[in-house]
């Protein structure tokens, strides 16, 4: 049996005296699709900023490929030594977060090829051919050369993917990549995520308030509630036929918000 290439042990955070994450425990397997729903303030971005290093714990271990990310152990270890042990694990997680964040005064290109030549020791003409394949793949070589500010936001996000997948990433973090996008954009950003899902092996951890996406894309599905698990289970179970209260007045204000599972 596989290892996890992610697993949360009794995981407590917090910001300030308030809890976000309380005793948390759930791993991830090699090639497994997870979504995290739940409501706003119930520690799925958190999750996922613990995993990109933006964030420490308070108490228990997270792991990432059978490695310490954050632990008891790494937790006495020098300021220098411990810059050196994250700068090395976040070389194997990639995240695409809410707002782009493409830099203003590269081109497309140059935004792709910049981390790959940097971090991984690329030749310019190896990182701009894995660049150009990147961007085929998520619609966008022919914006090779533009500016971010003559993309859509819907553009913009979809290079955000090829950025962060240029660093051939063993887990994927995606931080509701769709929220800040006109509703008639959402779709292109969902289908370059679903192209990924079914064509990839990559590991995926997605928060996500697209419903009928995470039923549709996800392995698994993970209710959260006040930095707790609350519900657990492959999407149809979840979605259909819930089993805690909890998950079903979160899933009844869904559909009474018109976003239909």
């Amino acid at each position: 049996m596989n290892l996890p290439i992610v697993q949360f042990k009794d995981v407590s955070k917090n910001f300030g005296s308030h809890p976000v994450l309380t005793n948390l425990s759930f791993s991830v397997a090699p090639g497994e699709k997870l979504a995290l729903i739940g409501a706003s303030g119930s520690g799925k971005t958190t999750i996922l900023r613990i995993l990109m290093t933006l964030e420490t714990i308070q108490a228990g271990s997270v792991f990432v490929g059978g490695r310490p990310l954050w632990s008891p152990e790494t937790a006495i270890l020098g300021p220098r030594k411990r810059e050196a042990h994250l700068h090395d694990m976040r070389c194997s997680i990639g995240m695409v977060f809410q707002q782009f964040n493409l830099f203003p005064h590269m081109t497309v290109l140059r935004n792709v090829t910049l981390a790959p030549a940097l971090t991984h020791g690329l030749t310019e003409p190896a990182a701009k051919d894995l660049a150009m394949d990147l961007l085929d793949m998520v619609g966008m070589a022919n914006k090779a050369h533009a500016l971010p500010s003559e993309l859509s936001g819907g553009q913009k996000q979809r290079v955000a993917i090829a950025r962060a997948l240029a660093l051939k990433p063993k887990v994927m973090l995606f931080d509701e990549v769709t929220s800040a996008l006109d509703p008639e954009l959402v779709e292109e950003v969902l289908n370059v995520l679903r192209k990924l899902a079914v064509e990839t092996d990559m590991t995926m951890l997605l928060v996500t308030h697209e419903m009928r996406f995470a039923h549709d894309i996800a392995d698994r599905i993970l209710f959260l509630d006040s930095g707790r698990i609350v519900e657990e289970g492959p999407p149809e179970e979840i979605f259909r036929n819930p089993q805690q209260e909890r998950t079903k007045l979160f899933l009844r204000k869904i559909v009474a918000a018109g976003l239909s599972l």
